[in-house]
């Protein structure tokens, strides 16, 4: 329990957003500054990269097949086996130093997803959108300095969300029916010395799993933003985790080498690798894009 075992030599620049797709058995997840999607069989051990000629961020589930997704220019519709987006909407036109980061959908099928300041990451001007079914975009909460994660708890009524470079997640009142954001608390403040508070998931009994970049770790907590487990990892930028698996019972992790000197690279072989760890603990399905 609880070993960690490598899985795939990737090199990812900066590894993001893994994604399981049960009708393919496969893991999707992202290499942001390579402009490159990665899917992996397990079955089969065999992998495949998609390049792109933008940036792609975040991935979620398309009811119709597919992915919707988040890309430096706005959101999009991506269906394999090609690499052409069909662009939908992109909020932040205005804003060319701010791009998006990571993003979900939730369980109504609405995508969220936020945004960073690309040219400065610690300013707080990223904002949270949610893409709603019928492809109108609406700006949810603003003052990130970098978005990441966007979790659901089992019951609907939270949403977890995490403010990177202030080394803070947030939970916020959720209305599943309308997609509204209520208030907002304090959920987990990360200390220094344990890095940043990256990508996360939430488990099936409401417990969140949160990726430290820089902090060499997973950490689970519980519903009250108490450590219950800490998942240690041979390499120190540990950038999101998500459940895959036939029963949602392995977490998978992504890992980058973004910003690191050589000496550091060379300290660290295995950085910007697929990692996983099998659990007594099942995720929850990931739910799908109506649009």
């Amino acid at each position: 329990m609880h070993e960690v075992e490598h899985v795939l030599s990737t090199n990812c620049e900066c590894g993001e957003g893994p994604l399981w797709v049960p009708d393919e058995r496969a893991l999707y997840w992202v290499d942001i500054p390579a402009c490159k999607v990665w899917c992996y069989h397990p079955d089969s051990g065999q992998h495949t990269v998609f390049t792109f000629e933008v940036p792609v961020s975040a991935l979620g589930l398309r009811e119709t097949g597919g992915f919707v997704v988040a890309t430096a220019k706005g959101f999009a519709f991506w269906q394999p086996p090609t690499t052409q987006l069909q662009f939908i909407a992109n909020p932040e036109a205005d804003r060319p130093v701010n791009r998006f980061n990571d993003g979900a959908v939730d369980r109504q099928g609405r995508f969220w997803a936020g945004t960073m300041n690309n040219a400065q990451p610690e300013a707080p001007d990223g904002a949270l959108y949610r893409l709603d079914a019928d492809l109108s975009v609406h700006k949810m909460a603003e003052g990130f300095a970098v978005y990441n994660g966007g979790a659901w708890s089992p019951d609907g009524r939270t949403m977890y969300v995490t403010n990177t470079l202030r080394g803070e997640i947030w939970a916020y009142e959720f209305d599943p029916s309308t997609g509204a954001l209520g208030e907002r608390r304090l959920f987990v403040r990360v200390p220094e010395e344990e890095g940043w508070p990256d990508g996360h998931t939430v488990d099936s009994e409401g417990f969140l799993w949160s990726a430290h970049w820089g902090g060499w770790r997973v950490t689970r907590y519980d519903p009250t933003g108490k450590v219950e487990r800490i998942i240690r990892l041979p390499v120190s930028q540990v950038s999101c985790c998500r459940f895959g698996g036939a029963d949602l019972n392995v977490l998978y992790i992504t890992t980058a080498w973004e910003g690191m000197t050589p000496e550091q690279r060379q300290a660290e072989p295995m950085a910007g690798d697929l990692f996983r760890v099998h659990v007594d603990v099942q995720g929850l399905p990931e739910p799908r894009f109506k649009g």
